[in-house]
């Protein structure tokens, strides 16, 4: 394994080092843009980022799916495409994660999970992780809580001077009973538009109307085979099946309207609904391939986002939501006693963020949310009376002070403090980032993409509902999980119009490609103390919940990307991501699995996208993406012995597209072929994963 490690490093550092010796002086011309001005610091520590068409030609259905293209990020997927799918960032755990869509969290109090595969592709401009938080003090406080974020940007509307009217229609088949009809429609409801530039935050007292709504289908029908061996080495089963109750319908409706009065400030308002009934594909164990799971969800919320600046100093946003979540779980298998649950989770939430220019290079935020989460839980047996109705609630209090400083251009500083209150609950949690670019006084180009980056922070969980009342295996006494984070990390990142390269001096002289270049290395230590687990106790298996777990966690997260223009109107994008964990119970030497890697996290994992297009002089394009997968051995129980072992797994991925203007309107065609090998393998044991799939996509767009 170290060997991997070594081996992997010291690839991606050649492929920088070849990259960087090719860097192109030709023209590059891009759309002229205006950017709005803002004084707010910039990042300390950039995110990693999925956008534009490297976004949309991945062979992703979901955002789940392109989450595992991120260095740092180990994906739970259940199967098929009805399968729940979580994601564990670093190894923190799935439950210190927090998904925010267009800069609103995204929340769940009663099991603090966030089902990543009912987030559609289509509507979205751009996806982003942020370890330990976003480096940005202009944010609300509950986003400086966590350990670990995703951002999901809903795509804005573009006109031109002329345009009212912008729509598009797509529709999406492939294996398994797949069908995914989609369409949307963005209106210019403003009185004029006072530019012809393609940036709706530029243009002053701008008014749009966004609709989209798609349907999902699939049967989830797929075959898989079902192998295991005895303890001794020989075939106990060795069979191909069908996966079954893995079908899935689902409903998304959005529509938003969106404000820009001046050139600082806009507000929006966001309303969003999911309906989906699916089946609940279980484990594949004891010869038992299938069960009577099924799970109904209708989430829905409506959200409100204004913000604006005054006089060049003091900057001001507000946000507001209330989320409406119910939940019906039925087990109809007759092995085992029916249950018919249902669960209505409510949840009022509002933040005001303050900033204060001081002096130019130094800034003060202040913010405070106020949320409130009910949760009203009735358990039942089919053809039996329910159970009286249960009901939890609590108020959450979140308060954050944060100031960053500038010193030129070589030093950026942030530092925040967060305190927040749960139920009788107190905690403050600091956080710290510095970025440095050693080399920023030199005139090179070259030399001020180099930076170092480092961040300490404290996080925490409160339980979720389920952990302190969940029947007969709540605690109500439960410590939340207390994480510390620590990481530092070398960048280089140069994105140059090559237009510009032609005027340094250091540019090369022959033909050279390359126009951007992206590396990153970062080294990261974690511990999780209080862990939250569930424990065997007593007579008949019961379970409980207590704090018994401490994780320790070390890790290496290494990327690679470039931009390299070809001959003949094409252009290569390739890149590469690989992670090392070692994640480790150090909760007591007495223990049997002390210091054995924790369940499901690899040592080893790496993920690759490369993509080719074309573009022609009537600006068709045309595209081919190969992506790769590869995550490590495993294991499934926290003891790592044989019986628990899973094995290590591939996947290729392959997409074609095209797209082509007719007039007024522009046609997209995609084929993706998913595990090209066809392997047989298992993100979570028991629980196969399809073979080779297919998908077609075709859109219109106006």
């Amino acid at each position: 394994m170290k060997k991997l490690t070594v081996s992997i490093l010291l690839s991606l550092f050649a492929f920088s080092s070849v990259c960087a010796s090719q860097i192109d002086a030709d023209s590059i011309y891009l759309d002229e843009v205006t950017v709005m001005a803002s004084s707010r610091p910039k990042q300390v520590i950039l995110p990693q980022r999925l956008s534009g068409s490297e976004l949309h030609t991945l062979s992703a259905l979901n955002v789940a799916d392109a989450l595992r293209y991120f260095s740092g990020v180990q994906l739970k997927d259940y199967g098929g495409v009805g399968g729940i799918k979580t994601i564990d960032i670093r190894s923190m755990g799935s439950q210190h994660v927090g998904v925010y869509y267009n800069g609103i969290q995204v929340g769940n109090a009663q099991n603090g999970i966030v089902d990543l595969g009912k987030f559609a592709m289509d509507e979205l401009e751009a996806i982003e992780l942020y370890n330990g938080q976003k480096s940005d003090i202009f944010q609300s406080a509950r986003e400086m809580g966590n350990a670990g974020s995703i951002y999901l940007q809903s795509r804005k509307p573009h006109f031109t001077s002329s345009e009212r009217i912008h729509a598009r229609a797509s529709m999406r088949t492939g294996s398994f009973g797949l069908a995914n009809p989609s369409v949307s429609l963005d209106i210019n409801l403003s009185p004029s538009i006072r530019t012809a530039k393609r940036s709706p935050l530029n243009s002053q007292h701008s008014l749009f109307l966004t609709m989209n709504a798609s349907y999902l289908r699939s049967d989830g029908q797929y075959p898989f085979r079902y192998r295991r061996l005895t303890p001794s080495g020989t075939v106990a089963y060795d069979t191909t099946a069908y996966r079954h109750n893995s079908d899935i319908q689902a409903v998304r409706a959005e529509i938003g309207l969106h404000h820009y009065y001046s050139a600082s400030g806009y507000w929006r308002l966001q309303g969003y609904t999911y309906w989906s009934e699916r089946g609940v594909p279980g484990a594949i164990v004891n010869n038992v391939w299938s069960n009577g799971e099924r799970l109904e969800d209708r989430n829905s919320f409506a959200q409100f986002q204004w913000q604006d600046n005054f006089f060049h100093r003091y900057h001001i946003r507000l946000l507001a939501k209330y989320a409406n979540d119910y939940t019906h779980y039925r087990n109809l298998d007759t092995r085992t006693l029916p249950t018919n649950n249902t669960y209505l989770q409510q949840e009022v939430y509002a933040s005001l963020i303050q900033q204060v220019n001081i002096l130019p290079s130094w800034d003060i935020s202040v913010a405070y949310d106020l949320q409130y989460n009910d949760l009203t839980r009735q358990q039942g047996i089919s053809g039996m009376p329910s159970s009286p109705k249960e009901h939890y609630n609590r108020w959450s209090h979140f308060c954050s002070v944060a100031t960053a400083f500038n010193i030129q251009s070589y030093l950026r500083v942030q530092a925040s403090a967060l305190l927040t209150h749960i139920n009788s609950n107190t905690k403050l949690t600091p956080a710290v980032f510095v970025s440095l670019s050693p080399l920023a006084s030199l005139s090179s180009p070259y030399a001020k993409a180099l930076t170092i980056n480092a961040f300490y922070k404290h996080s925490y969980r409160y339980p979720t509902f389920n952990d302190l009342y969940y029947t007969d295996v709540g605690n109500a006494a439960l410590r939340p999980e207390l994480a510390r984070q620590a990481s530092v990390g070398l960048r280089y990142e140069i994105n140059l119009p090559t237009s510009s390269l032609s005027e340094c001096p250091e540019a090369p002289l022959n033909n050279s490609k390359l126009s951007t270049l992206n590396v990153s290395l970062d080294y990261y230590h974690n511990r999780v103390t209080d862990k939250i687990i569930a424990f065997p106790k007593g007579q008949q298996f019961r379970w409980a919940m207590l704090n018994l777990g401490e994780v320790l966690i070390n890790g290496i997260d290494a990327s690679v990307g470039a931009t390299i223009r070809l001959p003949l109107r094409f252009t290569l994008t390739p890149r590469v991501q690989y992670t090392y964990q070692q994640a480790i119970d150090v909760t007591s030497p007495n223990d049997s699995y002390y210091r054995h890697q924790i369940p499901y996290i690899p040592h080893h994992s790496v993920s690759a996208v490369s993509g080719l297009t074309y573009q022609s002089r009537r600006a068709d394009t045309y595209g081919l993406n190969y992506s790769f997968i590869y995550v490590g051995e495993r294991y499934s129980q926290q003891e790592n012995i044989p019986a628990n072992y899973v094995p290590a797994w591939t996947s290729h991925d392959l997409t074609i597209y095209g797209e082509w203007n007719i007039q007024t309107i522009r046609l997209h065609a995609q084929l993706e072929i998913n595990n090209l090998a066809g392997t047989d393998y298992e993100v979570i044991m028991n629980y196969p994963m399809p073979q080779t799939s297919f998908r077609a996509t075709l859109s219109i767009i106006y």
